[in-house]
């Protein structure tokens, strides 16, 4: 378990990284193989967790009825939204294909519970949003896992959690955190989605590191990695 990872291993975890795309179309009707589903839940149930608390649950679904539902939910969801925005943003918005419910092989909805092993959690006394922290390692952790497997994951936020609770009977204390829809699809994008259509731009890693304090740029002791971050290394 101690053993250094090979230049290839490297190489092969941050092309997952640089390659993983939030996938909302070209998903194919293939579906996933169960060792293949099997071994991407297992990566993510292996994500750090505080006070190793494993606060997560893992809701598979096939059932059309139940994705029509939650894709009716979407459409509610995503008309109340527009409302948020105006024109031409707003008509820019209803264009882009933002889920795949219906179209991918499976959905997976991962929940967070607090009540997991009980009322106190080592770690999370102080800062109680680190429970749902975790679960989003265990979200990112199935994404990688996910594309390192040629599998398409694309996280669907525009629902109702209220719908969802319904939907798919969760009980009141536990908390749906994402909504995931996985399938082969025919190509993954170069770039995601929203950089592409110049809905937003990437930022640089330059214009998002301080040094020591809050919007500190230009602390000495931090020179040479300074450099080398406003410099745009490649680092893939």
């Amino acid at each position: 378990m101690n053993e250094e990872f090979s230049q290839d291993e490297k190489n092969g975890f941050y092309k997952a990284v640089f390659s993983r795309r939030d996938v909302r179309s070209h998903f194919m009707p293939e579906p996933i193989d169960d060792k293949t589903l099997s071994k991407i839940l297992n990566a993510a149930h292996h994500a750090p967790s505080v006070g190793f608390s494993q606060p997560w649950n893992f809701i598979l679904i096939k059932d059309v009825e139940t994705r029509k539902k939650v894709k009716e939910s979407f459409d509610d969801e995503r008309k109340r939204s527009a409302t948020l925005v105006e024109d031409p943003k707003r008509t820019k918005y209803l264009s882009l294909r933002l889920e795949g419910i219906l179209s991918s092989a499976v959905n997976v909805c991962v929940t967070y519970d607090p009540t997991k092993f009980g009322p106190f959690v080592i770690g999370r006394s102080s800062i109680p949003e680190t429970g749902i922290y975790s679960v989003c390692c265990a979200i990112q952790n199935l994404w990688l896992a996910a594309r390192t497997e040629g599998i398409g994951l694309g996280w669907v936020s525009i629902l109702s959690n209220d719908d969802l609770k319904k939907i798919l009977e969760i009980p009141e204390h536990v908390v749906p955190i994402a909504y995931l829809c996985l399938g082969h699809v025919s190509e993954f994008a170069e770039k995601p989605d929203l950089e592409t259509v110049g809905w937003l731009p990437r930022l640089d890693l330059k214009d998002v590191v301080f040094y020591e304090k809050w919007n500190s740029l230009d602390d000495p002791t931090w020179n040479q990695i300074r450099q080398m971050i406003v410099s745009n290394l490649d680092y893939a």
